[in-house]
């Protein structure tokens, strides 16, 4: 029981690190190569979860050798286009000023069904709205919108509205405090407690989330029955 629970862990982390190495992606982002990969990653490591007469070491070996075969591929691809071309493809013209490319639809075995559905999606029910729909490598379909069917901007209307948007950081989560937060916005235990004296808490385990914005202004949430 002990070497199960062992093996399962060690695979279980290997894969973890190794795919938090090759990139940040959703399932449905995911480049062909990096879906066979990831698909090649969980056969291997059920192998030796299951099987205690095969050694760990052979489950390992070939998990870190695909992990370190798509990072050269990975390196490879952003040194040369055209080696990216070749190995994850094209990008491909599906819709143009309203009118399908057939030819391009054949090629990419896309059906009128998926395109109508992919434009749903996207709240476009009228093919004549659409200027460009481009299929990506990844399989998305990125859509276009005719100038005269997009939401009217402010530039468009030569205003030159105020722009309050800012990224706020968060200080305490949950009641922990990140210090590393507070460092980086050049905070002191002086202005925490300022803080929290304010939102009617004594420590930061009463908080559920304080965050401040580059503006300064500060959100404070006491965890429900604190405050």
């Amino acid at each position: 029981m002990a070497t199960a629970f062992f093996r399962t862990v060690i695979l279980y982390l290997l894969l973890i690190a190794g795919l938090r190495i090759t990139g940040k992606r959703q399932i449905g982002e995911l480049e062909p190569i990096e879906l066979v990969l990831t698909m090649l990653l969980s056969d291997l490591a059920s192998v030796p979860m299951q099987d205690f007469g095969i050694p760990l070491v052979n489950g390992i070996v070939p998990i870190v050798t695909l992990l370190s075969l798509s990072m050269l591929l990975s390196y490879g691809s952003l040194r040369s286009v055209r080696f990216r071309t070749l190995l994850c493809g094209e990008p491909t013209l599906i819709i143009r000023s309203g009118h399908i490319l057939q030819d391009a639809m054949r090629r990419n075995r896309l059906t009128v069904d998926e395109l109508l559905e992919a434009l749903r999606g996207q709240g476009i029910s009228d093919l004549q709205e659409v200027k460009y729909a481009v299929l990506e490598t990844s399989g998305q379909l990125s859509v276009l919108p005719r100038a005269d069917c997009q939401p009217v901007t402010p530039r468009q209307l030569s205003l030159q509205p105020e722009d309050p948007q800012t990224l706020p950081t968060v200080v305490i989560s949950d009641g922990r405090l990140l210090r590393r937060s507070m460092e980086r916005l050049g905070l002191d235990d002086g202005w925490l407690q300022a803080r929290l004296r304010d939102a009617g808490v004594r420590s930061p385990r009463e908080v559920f989330l304080l965050s401040v914005d580059e503006a300064g202004s500060v959100v404070c949430l006491p965890k429900e029955g604190k405050a």
